[in-house]
């Protein structure tokens, strides 16, 4: 049995490396110019962020790891959350492809270097703030559910002591500035569509939590935003 689970979680590590690095040079996938250098910052960066922020994961909370492996499969997933979650993974993928083809069918630079770098240094800041979350909140699922299974209470510590979701915070940071950095005007369409989704997962989940996980009221009284502090 435990070679049986083993097997299960070895075949999972496979099957998230081979699917983080298609996503991760995607935008090169797309382009076909393997002389563009915003493409393979953009490839490297993302796929040693997963690396590393999963060993961590696998180091201190496997239990967490498990459950995010098969988060997709979970039969009391919110019934929005089966829409919203597949929809921000597919608007990453969307991003990406739409930058790909813009430098592959002739889009002209349109953000200046400096621009590029002061992107590039908010999605560091947003990869830094999502493992951060990541391995501060052991309820840190892929979708939205009361994980009565897993004994769910509510989370307070590292960046969770200023806003009350960082992983959404973190996301929209990169994505406003992945478009910048990849220099593809184009990709700002679905970027701003993305950050309309993460706005709207933000509010349903802040409400569910509020409404179904014992003392959660009480954290939001005492950590006032969801993902920007001083503003929402």
């Amino acid at each position: 049995m435990t070679d049986r689970k083993n097997a299960l979680t070895f075949a999972g590590i496979v099957r998230m490396l081979f699917v983080a690095g298609i996503a991760c040079f995607l935008p090169l996938l797309v382009s076909g110019r393997w002389d563009w250098w915003e493409g393979w910052v953009f490839a490297f960066l993302f796929m040693g962020n997963f690396i590393v922020s999963r060993v961590l994961l696998f180091r201190s909370n496997p239990d967490l790891a498990a459950e995010r492996e098969r988060s997709m499969k979970k039969e009391d997933t919110k019934s929005w959350d089966k829409v919203l979650a597949p929809l921000m993974a597919l608007g990453g993928v969307l991003i990406s492809v739409t930058a790909g083809l813009d430098v592959r069918f002739g889009g002209s630079p349109v953000f200046s270097f400096p621009l590029q770098i002061v992107a590039l240094l908010l999605i560091l800041a947003g990869l830094l703030l999502g493992t951060r979350a990541l391995l501060a909140n052991r309820f840190f699922s892929g979708v939205v559910r009361i994980q009565s299974d897993r004994g769910h209470t509510v989370e307070s510590g590292g960046p969770y002591r200023h806003v009350r979701h960082p992983g959404y915070a973190a996301a929209l940071l990169s994505f406003i500035a992945i478009p910048v950095f990849l220099n593809s005007l184009w990709a700002l369409l679905p970027a701003a569509l993305m950050g309309v989704i993460s706005i709207l997962r933000t509010s349903l989940e802040d409400r569910t939590l509020q409404e179904e996980l014992e003392g959660y009221r009480e954290y939001a009284q005492r950590v006032r935003y969801r993902l920007v502090p001083g503003v929402w």
